[in-house]
């Protein structure tokens, strides 16, 4: 079932979306040659903490995962594309890393995610992240009145596709409210003008995932929840929630 947000309950997902725009700032600005990816989760978990937030990742299992997700963020390095623990890992110089956040305030939620490089960056990879940034701007631009579910997919997919790189065709986006996933699925890959119409009051987590090695396919680690790239290549995925209004698409995590 989709629900449609009243202003009230936008503004109240704003302000959950704000606190996950400075968790990500957080583990952003922690992030570094040596430092652990416990800790970057730490930082994160300092900022929910202070804002009076909760995690809709920390306990959160779906039907695929064989355990509890045990952090309130992903981190996901290299060739990992989603969903990546917070371990003992110490960042190298030269990582790509890739954090999803979420937020928990007053009964609704906000969910975003950022990529960025650690130390001397690779020029691919700086440019992994530009195209994967270019495909969340086109799909936000694509998500006004008037349009439907595949308008955002079909600009998301022609940026892929542009750029030659592959992404995972059974994850994307999804509808966000009172829980992190509610309908409708938005999918990265679609047609235009088909699916579910976009009218006002409807908010949306958008985050494309791109890998560089044009593949299209992954595979799950051990631990049941982390996604590499089936080639080794690198992944970057970078999300914002955001609301369908007449005056057009709100960003609601952004800083």
């Amino acid at each position: 079932m989709v629900e449609i947000k009243s202003e009230a309950a936008l503004d109240a997902m704003r302000e959950a979306g704000r606190v996950v725009a400075r968790a990500l700032a957080a583990a952003r600005e922690a992030a570094a040659v040596g430092v652990a990816l416990l800790d970057l989760d730490e930082a994160a978990r300092t900022v929910l903490k202070e804002a009076g937030a909760g995690s809709p990742f920390l306990g959160y299992r779906p039907s695929f995962a064989p355990t509890p997700f045990p952090a309130v963020i992903c981190a996901s390095v290299n060739d990992a594309l989603v969903h990546g623990i917070p371990d003992g890992y110490r960042l190298r110089d030269g990582d790509l890393v890739s954090i999803d956040c979420g937020a928990e305030l007053d009964g609704w939620t906000g969910d975003a995610a950022i990529s960025f490089t650690v130390g001397t960056p690779r020029p691919e990879d700086v440019r992994l992240i530009k195209a994967t940034q270019r495909a969340l701007d086109a799909g936000i631009a694509a998500a006004t009145v008037g349009h439907r579910i595949g308008d955002i997919s079909h600009a998301i997919s022609t940026v892929a596709a542009e750029v030659r790189c592959g992404m995972p065709t059974d994850f994307g986006g999804h509808g966000i409210g009172r829980r992190m996933h509610e309908d409708p699925h938005v999918p990265n890959f679609g047609r235009p003008a088909r699916g579910f119409p976009l009218r006002p009051g409807l908010a949306l987590a958008i985050e494309p995932m791109l890998m560089s090695g044009g593949r299209n396919t992954y595979v799950t680690d051990p631990d049941g929840w982390t996604l590499r790239t089936s080639d080794g290549s690198r992944a970057a995925h970078i999300e914002h929630t955001i609301a369908i209004t007449e005056a057009g698409p709100r960003i609601l995590t952004a800083v």
